[in-house]
Protein backbone atom coordinates (compact mmCIF):
# COMPACT_ATOMS: atom_id res chain seq x y z
CA UNK A 1 0.00 0.00 0.00
CA UNK A 2 2.79 2.35 0.62
CA UNK A 3 4.54 1.75 -2.63
CA UNK A 4 0.77 2.86 -4.48
CA UNK A 5 0.35 5.81 -2.21
CA UNK A 6 4.00 6.78 -3.16
CA UNK A 7 3.44 6.49 -7.06
CA UNK A 8 0.03 8.47 -6.75
CA UNK A 9 2.14 11.20 -4.69
CA UNK A 10 4.86 11.47 -7.93
CA UNK A 11 2.01 11.03 -10.84
CA UNK A 12 0.20 13.91 -9.14
CA UNK A 13 3.17 16.24 -8.29
CA UNK A 14 4.51 15.76 -11.69
CA UNK A 15 1.11 16.22 -13.33
CA UNK A 16 0.93 19.81 -11.11
CA UNK A 17 4.95 20.44 -12.49
CA UNK A 18 3.91 19.88 -15.92
CA UNK A 19 0.78 21.61 -16.14
CA UNK A 20 1.19 24.58 -13.90
CA UNK A 21 4.28 25.48 -15.77
CA UNK A 22 1.85 25.65 -19.30
CA UNK A 23 -0.81 27.87 -17.14
CA UNK A 24 1.57 30.29 -16.24
CA UNK A 25 3.02 30.04 -19.89
CA UNK A 26 -0.46 30.50 -20.90
CA UNK A 27 -0.97 33.66 -18.52
CA UNK A 28 2.15 35.04 -19.36
CA UNK A 29 1.12 35.06 -23.65
CA UNK A 30 -2.37 36.54 -22.19
CA UNK A 31 -0.55 39.32 -20.50
CA UNK A 32 1.92 40.12 -23.52
CA UNK A 33 -1.24 39.62 -25.79
CA UNK A 34 -3.21 42.48 -24.26
CA UNK A 35 -0.17 44.88 -23.44
CA UNK A 36 0.63 44.51 -26.98
CA UNK A 37 -3.26 45.41 -27.81
CA UNK A 38 -3.20 48.21 -25.20
CA UNK A 39 -0.39 49.50 -26.98
CA UNK A 40 -0.71 49.25 -30.76
CA UNK A 41 -4.87 49.12 -30.90
CA UNK A 42 -5.85 50.74 -27.53
CA UNK A 43 -8.52 50.88 -25.12
CA UNK A 44 -11.12 50.28 -28.31
CA UNK A 45 -8.80 46.91 -29.00
CA UNK A 46 -8.71 45.55 -26.01
CA UNK A 47 -12.88 46.20 -25.10
CA UNK A 48 -13.17 44.28 -28.62
CA UNK A 49 -10.86 41.58 -27.46
CA UNK A 50 -13.08 41.34 -24.24
CA UNK A 51 -16.34 41.73 -25.83
CA UNK A 52 -15.50 38.83 -28.64
CA UNK A 53 -14.02 36.68 -26.07
CA UNK A 54 -16.78 37.02 -23.50
CA UNK A 55 -19.56 35.86 -26.14
CA UNK A 56 -17.03 33.09 -27.71
CA UNK A 57 -16.89 31.55 -24.06
CA UNK A 58 -20.55 32.13 -23.69
CA UNK A 59 -21.25 30.43 -27.11
CA UNK A 60 -18.49 27.71 -26.32
CA UNK A 61 -19.89 26.51 -22.90
CA UNK A 62 -23.47 26.63 -24.64
CA UNK A 63 -22.96 24.28 -27.16
CA UNK A 64 -20.36 22.13 -25.98
CA UNK A 65 -22.70 20.61 -23.17
CA UNK A 66 -19.55 19.85 -20.94
CA UNK A 67 -18.37 16.86 -22.90
CA UNK A 68 -14.46 18.22 -22.79
CA UNK A 69 -14.41 16.79 -18.85
CA UNK A 70 -17.57 14.64 -19.27
CA UNK A 71 -15.96 11.95 -21.74
CA UNK A 72 -13.07 11.72 -19.90
CA UNK A 73 -14.89 9.53 -17.14
CA UNK A 74 -15.91 6.99 -19.96
CA UNK A 75 -12.54 7.13 -21.94
CA UNK A 76 -10.77 6.23 -18.35
CA UNK A 77 -13.29 3.82 -17.50
CA UNK A 78 -12.92 1.67 -20.82
CA UNK A 79 -8.97 1.74 -20.13
CA UNK A 80 -9.24 0.67 -17.34
CA UNK A 81 -11.36 -2.28 -17.79
CA UNK A 82 -8.36 -3.61 -20.37
CA UNK A 83 -10.94 -3.98 -23.02
CA UNK A 84 -9.38 -2.42 -26.07
CA UNK A 85 -12.02 -2.50 -28.71
CA UNK A 86 -14.33 -0.63 -26.32
CA UNK A 87 -12.30 1.87 -25.98
CA UNK A 88 -11.21 2.31 -29.68
CA UNK A 89 -15.30 2.64 -30.05
CA UNK A 90 -15.32 5.22 -26.89
CA UNK A 91 -12.76 7.77 -28.51
CA UNK A 92 -14.70 7.11 -31.87
CA UNK A 93 -17.72 8.74 -30.09
CA UNK A 94 -15.98 11.11 -28.53
CA UNK A 95 -14.36 12.69 -31.67
CA UNK A 96 -18.12 11.75 -33.38
CA UNK A 97 -19.88 13.75 -30.62
CA UNK A 98 -17.35 16.70 -30.78
CA UNK A 99 -17.34 17.29 -34.81
CA UNK A 100 -21.78 17.28 -34.30
CA UNK A 101 -21.22 19.76 -31.31
CA UNK A 102 -19.07 22.06 -33.20
CA UNK A 103 -20.89 22.02 -36.37
CA UNK A 104 -23.82 22.51 -33.98
CA UNK A 105 -22.40 25.70 -32.58
CA UNK A 106 -20.73 27.36 -35.70
CA UNK A 107 -24.21 27.22 -37.00
CA UNK A 108 -26.19 28.71 -33.90
CA UNK A 109 -23.58 31.39 -34.39
CA UNK A 110 -24.05 32.22 -37.80
CA UNK A 111 -27.53 32.39 -37.55
CA UNK A 112 -27.54 34.38 -33.85
CA UNK A 113 -24.99 36.97 -35.11
CA UNK A 114 -27.20 39.90 -35.90
CA UNK A 115 -28.85 39.36 -32.76
CA UNK A 116 -25.51 38.78 -31.02
CA UNK A 117 -23.84 41.80 -32.94
CA UNK A 118 -26.91 44.24 -31.88
CA UNK A 119 -26.80 42.71 -28.02
CA UNK A 120 -23.45 43.06 -27.95
CA UNK A 121 -22.79 46.62 -29.74
CA UNK A 122 -26.13 48.00 -30.20
CA UNK A 123 -25.60 47.57 -34.23
CA UNK A 124 -25.32 45.70 -37.00
CA UNK A 125 -22.00 46.78 -37.61
CA UNK A 126 -20.29 43.51 -35.98
CA UNK A 127 -22.14 40.88 -37.57
CA UNK A 128 -19.08 39.40 -39.77
CA UNK A 129 -17.10 39.40 -37.12
CA UNK A 130 -19.65 37.28 -35.47
CA UNK A 131 -20.01 34.96 -38.55
CA UNK A 132 -15.89 34.72 -38.32
CA UNK A 133 -16.20 33.39 -34.99
CA UNK A 134 -18.29 30.84 -36.00
CA UNK A 135 -15.54 28.65 -37.37
CA UNK A 136 -13.19 29.38 -33.90
CA UNK A 137 -16.42 27.79 -32.32
CA UNK A 138 -16.27 24.47 -34.14
CA UNK A 139 -12.30 24.30 -33.85
CA UNK A 140 -13.31 24.59 -30.06
CA UNK A 141 -14.99 21.76 -30.28
CA UNK A 142 -12.74 19.70 -31.95
CA UNK A 143 -9.71 20.41 -29.81
CA UNK A 144 -11.99 19.70 -26.69
CA UNK A 145 -12.62 16.54 -28.33
CA UNK A 146 -8.74 16.05 -29.00
CA UNK A 147 -8.08 17.05 -25.32
CA UNK A 148 -10.52 14.75 -23.62
CA UNK A 149 -9.06 11.90 -25.10
CA UNK A 150 -5.46 12.59 -24.25
CA UNK A 151 -6.56 13.32 -20.82
CA UNK A 152 -8.53 10.03 -20.50
CA UNK A 153 -5.94 7.71 -21.97
CA UNK A 154 -3.22 9.53 -19.94
CA UNK A 155 -0.87 10.66 -22.54
CA UNK A 156 -0.25 13.88 -20.23
CA UNK A 157 2.74 15.34 -21.53
CA UNK A 158 1.26 15.14 -24.90
CA UNK A 159 -1.83 16.95 -23.80
CA UNK A 160 0.69 19.78 -22.07
CA UNK A 161 2.82 19.73 -25.15
CA UNK A 162 -0.65 20.48 -27.18
CA UNK A 163 -1.79 23.13 -24.99
CA UNK A 164 1.97 24.94 -25.08
CA UNK A 165 2.81 24.93 -29.08
CA UNK A 166 -1.32 25.99 -29.54
CA UNK A 167 -0.59 28.85 -27.23
CA UNK A 168 2.49 30.41 -28.07
CA UNK A 169 1.08 29.76 -32.50
CA UNK A 170 -1.58 31.58 -31.53
CA UNK A 171 0.49 34.37 -29.44
CA UNK A 172 3.11 34.11 -32.74
CA UNK A 173 0.50 34.53 -35.39
CA UNK A 174 -1.58 37.41 -34.13
CA UNK A 175 1.45 39.82 -33.25
CA UNK A 176 1.81 40.83 -36.89
CA UNK A 177 -1.89 40.82 -37.26
CA UNK A 178 -2.25 43.46 -33.86
CA UNK A 179 0.83 45.61 -35.99
CA UNK A 180 -0.56 46.04 -39.00
CA UNK A 181 -4.51 45.48 -39.10
CA UNK A 182 -4.52 46.79 -35.46
CA UNK A 183 -8.49 47.00 -35.06
CA UNK A 184 -9.14 44.45 -37.93
CA UNK A 185 -6.76 42.06 -36.09
CA UNK A 186 -9.29 41.22 -33.17
CA UNK A 187 -11.02 38.24 -35.09
CA UNK A 188 -8.82 37.13 -36.95
CA UNK A 189 -6.47 36.79 -34.34
CA UNK A 190 -9.33 35.05 -32.24
CA UNK A 191 -10.01 32.61 -34.82
CA UNK A 192 -5.57 32.39 -35.96
CA UNK A 193 -5.43 31.54 -31.85
CA UNK A 194 -8.48 28.88 -31.97
CA UNK A 195 -7.08 27.44 -35.06
CA UNK A 196 -3.46 26.82 -33.74
CA UNK A 197 -4.89 25.17 -30.63
CA UNK A 198 -6.73 22.59 -33.11
CA UNK A 199 -3.55 22.23 -35.46
CA UNK A 200 -1.83 21.63 -32.04
CA UNK A 201 -4.34 19.07 -30.96
CA UNK A 202 -4.56 17.55 -33.99
CA UNK A 203 -0.44 16.73 -34.43
CA UNK A 204 -0.58 15.45 -31.33
CA UNK A 205 -3.62 13.23 -31.11
CA UNK A 206 -3.41 9.60 -29.53
CA UNK A 207 -3.23 7.56 -33.00
CA UNK A 208 -3.00 4.35 -30.92
CA UNK A 209 -6.84 3.49 -31.76
CA UNK A 210 -7.46 2.64 -35.41
CA UNK A 211 -10.43 3.74 -37.37
CA UNK A 212 -13.27 2.25 -36.11
CA UNK A 213 -16.66 2.67 -38.06
CA UNK A 214 -19.99 3.25 -35.97
CA UNK A 215 -23.38 3.99 -37.27
CA UNK A 216 -24.85 7.34 -36.27
CA UNK A 217 -27.43 5.60 -34.07
CA UNK A 218 -24.87 3.80 -32.38
CA UNK A 219 -22.53 7.24 -32.11
CA UNK A 220 -25.30 9.06 -30.68
CA UNK A 221 -26.50 5.88 -28.21
CA UNK A 222 -22.95 5.55 -26.80
CA UNK A 223 -22.70 9.37 -26.42
CA UNK A 224 -25.71 9.49 -24.62
CA UNK A 225 -23.71 9.00 -20.97
CA UNK A 226 -21.15 11.54 -20.93
CA UNK A 227 -23.37 14.04 -22.95
CA UNK A 228 -26.20 14.01 -20.00
CA UNK A 229 -23.62 14.63 -17.49
CA UNK A 230 -22.01 17.02 -19.54
CA UNK A 231 -25.40 19.04 -19.74
CA UNK A 232 -25.39 18.38 -15.48
CA UNK A 233 -22.03 20.32 -15.36
CA UNK A 234 -23.12 23.28 -17.44
CA UNK A 235 -25.97 23.55 -15.46
CA UNK A 236 -23.86 23.56 -12.25
CA UNK A 237 -21.04 25.88 -13.58
CA UNK A 238 -23.91 28.28 -14.75
CA UNK A 239 -25.27 28.74 -11.80
CA UNK A 240 -22.05 29.84 -10.24
CA UNK A 241 -21.54 32.17 -13.59
CA UNK A 242 -25.10 33.32 -12.28
CA UNK A 243 -24.11 33.75 -8.77
CA UNK A 244 -21.15 35.67 -9.70
CA UNK A 245 -23.50 38.03 -11.97
CA UNK A 246 -25.90 38.62 -9.13
CA UNK A 247 -23.45 39.48 -6.53
CA UNK A 248 -21.36 41.64 -8.93
CA UNK A 249 -24.27 43.72 -9.85
CA UNK A 250 -25.46 44.05 -6.08
CA UNK A 251 -22.13 45.23 -5.41
CA UNK A 252 -21.76 47.79 -8.18
CA UNK A 253 -25.21 49.15 -6.79
CA UNK A 254 -24.36 49.28 -3.00
CA UNK A 255 -20.53 50.44 -2.96
CA UNK A 256 -19.88 51.33 -6.14
CA UNK A 257 -17.81 50.27 -9.48
CA UNK A 258 -14.60 50.95 -7.77
CA UNK A 259 -15.61 48.47 -4.86
CA UNK A 260 -16.66 45.85 -7.89
CA UNK A 261 -12.93 46.45 -9.08
CA UNK A 262 -11.29 45.86 -6.14
CA UNK A 263 -13.34 43.06 -5.08
CA UNK A 264 -12.62 41.25 -8.70
CA UNK A 265 -8.74 42.45 -7.83
CA UNK A 266 -8.58 39.76 -5.10
CA UNK A 267 -10.85 37.02 -6.44
CA UNK A 268 -8.44 36.80 -9.46
CA UNK A 269 -5.43 36.69 -7.32
CA UNK A 270 -6.93 34.15 -4.94
CA UNK A 271 -8.86 32.27 -7.32
CA UNK A 272 -6.72 32.34 -10.72
CA UNK A 273 -3.44 32.42 -9.47
CA UNK A 274 -3.51 29.98 -6.45
CA UNK A 275 -5.84 27.80 -8.06
CA UNK A 276 -3.34 27.35 -10.50
CA UNK A 277 -2.57 24.24 -8.71
CA UNK A 278 -5.84 22.78 -8.37
CA UNK A 279 -6.07 22.75 -12.24
CA UNK A 280 -3.00 21.24 -12.69
CA UNK A 281 -3.84 18.37 -10.07
CA UNK A 282 -7.02 17.54 -11.55
CA UNK A 283 -5.27 16.76 -14.96
CA UNK A 284 -4.20 13.31 -13.38
CA UNK A 285 -6.92 13.11 -10.44
CA UNK A 286 -9.83 13.27 -12.51
CA UNK A 287 -9.26 10.36 -14.86
CA UNK A 288 -7.72 8.87 -12.32
CA UNK A 289 -10.59 8.62 -10.19
CA UNK A 290 -13.26 7.75 -12.58
CA UNK A 291 -11.11 4.95 -14.02
CA UNK A 292 -11.73 3.29 -10.21
CA UNK A 293 -15.08 4.99 -9.72
CA UNK A 294 -17.01 1.77 -8.77
CA UNK A 295 -14.28 0.75 -6.10
CA UNK A 296 -14.89 2.15 -2.72
CA UNK A 297 -11.16 1.31 -0.90
CA UNK A 298 -9.37 2.63 -4.36
CA UNK A 299 -11.83 5.86 -4.54
CA UNK A 300 -11.00 6.35 -0.48
CA UNK A 301 -7.36 5.87 -0.78
CA UNK A 302 -6.73 8.05 -4.02
CA UNK A 303 -9.02 11.19 -2.85
CA UNK A 304 -6.83 10.69 0.90
CA UNK A 305 -3.82 10.44 -0.66
CA UNK A 306 -4.69 13.55 -3.16
CA UNK A 307 -5.47 15.50 0.24
CA UNK A 308 -2.27 14.84 1.58
CA UNK A 309 -0.52 15.94 -2.25
CA UNK A 310 -2.64 18.96 -1.98
CA UNK A 311 -1.73 20.38 1.58
CA UNK A 312 1.68 19.43 1.41
CA UNK A 313 1.81 21.92 -1.99
CA UNK A 314 -1.12 24.58 -0.63
CA UNK A 315 0.51 25.29 3.00
CA UNK A 316 3.40 27.17 2.04
CA UNK A 317 2.03 28.60 -0.84
CA UNK A 318 -1.05 30.36 1.06
CA UNK A 319 1.81 31.41 3.88
CA UNK A 320 3.98 32.86 1.52
CA UNK A 321 1.21 34.52 -0.18
CA UNK A 322 -0.59 35.82 3.13
CA UNK A 323 3.37 37.10 4.33
CA UNK A 324 4.28 38.61 0.75
CA UNK A 325 0.91 40.19 -0.04
CA UNK A 326 1.29 43.68 -0.45
CA UNK A 327 4.43 43.34 -2.55
CA UNK A 328 2.30 40.78 -5.09
CA UNK A 329 -0.47 43.18 -5.06
CA UNK A 330 1.97 46.30 -5.90
CA UNK A 331 3.82 43.98 -9.09
CA UNK A 332 0.23 42.99 -10.17
CA UNK A 333 -1.65 45.76 -9.36
CA UNK A 334 -0.79 49.45 -7.58
CA UNK A 335 -0.66 50.56 -4.35
CA UNK A 336 -4.68 51.92 -4.34
CA UNK A 337 -5.30 48.36 -4.19
CA UNK A 338 -3.57 47.93 -0.45
CA UNK A 339 -7.19 47.55 0.10
CA UNK A 340 -7.59 44.15 -0.63
CA UNK A 341 -4.42 42.48 1.16
CA UNK A 342 -6.95 41.06 4.00
CA UNK A 343 -9.44 39.90 1.63
CA UNK A 344 -6.52 38.27 0.25
CA UNK A 345 -5.27 37.04 3.20
CA UNK A 346 -8.57 35.65 4.52
CA UNK A 347 -9.04 33.99 0.95
CA UNK A 348 -5.76 32.05 1.35
CA UNK A 349 -7.21 30.61 4.37
CA UNK A 350 -10.22 29.66 2.26
CA UNK A 351 -8.15 27.81 0.21
CA UNK A 352 -7.67 25.25 2.69
CA UNK A 353 -11.40 24.17 2.97
CA UNK A 354 -11.52 24.60 -0.94
CA UNK A 355 -8.65 22.22 -1.61
CA UNK A 356 -10.22 19.10 0.93
CA UNK A 357 -13.53 20.21 -0.96
CA UNK A 358 -12.43 19.64 -4.05
CA UNK A 359 -10.35 16.67 -3.83
CA UNK A 360 -14.09 14.82 -2.69
CA UNK A 361 -16.22 16.63 -4.84
CA UNK A 362 -14.76 15.36 -7.73
CA UNK A 363 -16.19 11.74 -6.52
CA UNK A 364 -19.26 13.18 -7.30
CA UNK A 365 -18.20 13.85 -11.30
CA UNK A 366 -16.51 10.45 -11.38
CA UNK A 367 -19.26 8.35 -10.38
CA UNK A 368 -21.56 10.30 -12.91
CA UNK A 369 -23.77 12.00 -10.65
CA UNK A 370 -25.45 14.74 -12.58
CA UNK A 371 -27.76 15.10 -10.28
CA UNK A 372 -25.95 15.55 -7.33
CA UNK A 373 -23.53 17.77 -8.69
CA UNK A 374 -25.89 20.29 -9.93
CA UNK A 375 -27.49 20.48 -6.31
CA UNK A 376 -24.24 20.85 -4.27
CA UNK A 377 -22.91 23.48 -6.99
CA UNK A 378 -26.90 25.28 -6.99
CA UNK A 379 -26.83 25.39 -3.09
CA UNK A 380 -22.97 26.08 -2.99
CA UNK A 381 -23.65 29.33 -5.25
CA UNK A 382 -26.74 30.78 -3.34
CA UNK A 383 -24.54 30.26 -0.26
CA UNK A 384 -21.67 32.36 -1.60
CA UNK A 385 -23.86 34.83 -2.71
CA UNK A 386 -25.16 35.93 0.70
CA UNK A 387 -22.77 35.04 2.36
CA UNK A 388 -20.77 37.56 0.53
CA UNK A 389 -23.83 40.42 0.90
CA UNK A 390 -24.06 39.44 4.42
CA UNK A 391 -20.28 39.94 5.38
CA UNK A 392 -19.77 42.95 3.11
CA UNK A 393 -22.53 45.23 4.94
CA UNK A 394 -20.62 44.27 8.08
CA UNK A 395 -16.71 43.86 7.09
CA UNK A 396 -16.87 45.93 4.14
CA UNK A 397 -13.89 44.37 1.56
CA UNK A 398 -12.18 42.58 4.56
CA UNK A 399 -15.64 40.58 4.95
CA UNK A 400 -14.97 39.40 1.54
CA UNK A 401 -12.34 37.69 2.70
CA UNK A 402 -14.17 36.60 6.01
CA UNK A 403 -17.14 35.74 3.53
CA UNK A 404 -15.17 33.30 1.17
CA UNK A 405 -13.73 30.92 3.87
CA UNK A 406 -17.51 30.53 5.59
CA UNK A 407 -18.07 29.58 1.86
CA UNK A 408 -15.77 27.33 1.30
CA UNK A 409 -16.21 25.86 4.98
CA UNK A 410 -19.97 25.29 4.13
CA UNK A 411 -19.35 23.98 0.57
CA UNK A 412 -16.93 21.11 2.66
CA UNK A 413 -19.31 20.10 4.71
CA UNK A 414 -22.15 19.77 2.17
CA UNK A 415 -19.58 17.59 -0.01
CA UNK A 416 -18.52 15.87 2.46
CA UNK A 417 -22.32 14.75 3.91
CA UNK A 418 -22.61 13.32 0.30
CA UNK A 419 -19.20 11.74 0.29
CA UNK A 420 -19.82 9.92 3.72
CA UNK A 421 -23.57 9.26 3.33
CA UNK A 422 -24.35 8.67 0.08
CA UNK A 423 -20.99 6.90 -1.49
CA UNK A 424 -20.02 5.78 2.29
CA UNK A 425 -16.54 6.73 1.95
CA UNK A 426 -14.56 8.49 4.71
CA UNK A 427 -10.56 10.33 5.23
CA UNK A 428 -7.76 9.09 6.57
CA UNK A 429 -6.68 10.14 9.65
CA UNK A 430 -3.58 11.23 7.61
CA UNK A 431 -5.68 13.39 5.57
CA UNK A 432 -7.08 14.89 7.66
CA UNK A 433 -4.14 16.11 10.17
CA UNK A 434 -2.22 17.17 7.05
CA UNK A 435 -6.13 19.41 6.52
CA UNK A 436 -5.39 20.59 10.04
CA UNK A 437 -1.31 21.47 9.79
CA UNK A 438 -2.06 23.40 6.42
CA UNK A 439 -5.40 25.36 7.95
CA UNK A 440 -3.28 25.86 11.55
CA UNK A 441 -0.20 27.47 9.41
CA UNK A 442 -2.37 29.49 7.21
CA UNK A 443 -4.08 30.82 10.62
CA UNK A 444 -0.95 31.96 12.50
CA UNK A 445 0.46 33.76 9.20
CA UNK A 446 -2.92 35.36 9.05
CA UNK A 447 -2.88 36.23 12.66
CA UNK A 448 1.01 37.38 12.58
CA UNK A 449 0.70 39.74 9.85
CA UNK A 450 -2.63 41.09 11.16
CA UNK A 451 -1.12 42.05 14.65
CA UNK A 452 1.83 43.45 12.28
CA UNK A 453 4.49 40.49 13.79
CA UNK A 454 5.98 40.08 10.19
CA UNK A 455 8.76 38.28 11.82
CA UNK A 456 6.23 35.64 13.45
CA UNK A 457 5.00 35.55 10.18
CA UNK A 458 7.99 34.86 8.88
CA UNK A 459 9.00 32.05 11.03
CA UNK A 460 5.78 30.47 10.23
CA UNK A 461 6.48 30.40 6.39
CA UNK A 462 10.09 29.12 7.07
CA UNK A 463 8.69 25.70 8.92
CA UNK A 464 6.01 25.66 6.58
CA UNK A 465 8.56 25.75 3.41
CA UNK A 466 10.62 23.34 5.71
CA UNK A 467 8.08 21.03 6.72
CA UNK A 468 6.83 20.70 2.74
CA UNK A 469 10.33 20.58 1.62
CA UNK A 470 10.93 17.26 3.69
CA UNK A 471 7.59 15.56 3.00
CA UNK A 472 7.89 16.06 -0.20
CA UNK A 473 11.83 14.24 -0.12
CA UNK A 474 10.37 11.56 2.09
CA UNK A 475 7.66 10.73 -0.56
CA UNK A 476 9.51 10.73 -3.38
CA UNK A 477 12.54 8.84 -1.86
CA UNK A 478 10.27 6.05 -0.64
Amino acid sequence: MTGKKTSISQMAVKAMGIFGGVQMLGILCSVVRTKLVALWIGSVGVGLFGLFNNALEMLNIATNLGVRSSSVRDISQAGESGNVSLLARIVAVVRRWSLWLGLGGATLTLALSPALSRFTFGDQDHIWGFVALSVAVLLMALTNGEQAILQGTGKLRRLATSTLWGTLGGLLISIPMFYWLRERSVVPSIVAYAGCNALAAWLLRNRDFSPTRLSARETAKMGTGFVRLGIYMTIGNFASLLAAYVFNAWLNHRGGTSEVGFYQAGYTLINKYTGLLFTALGMEYYPRLAAVSQSATRLRVFVSQEVNVAMMVLAPVAVLFILLREPIVWLLYSSEFNVILPYVAWGMVGMVFRALSWCMAFVILARGDGRTYVVTETISAVASVILSMVCYTWWGITGLGVAFVLWYAFYTVLVAVVYVRRYRLTLSIGSLASTAWTLTVALAALTAMECQVWWAALAVAVVAVVTAWRLFRMNWRR
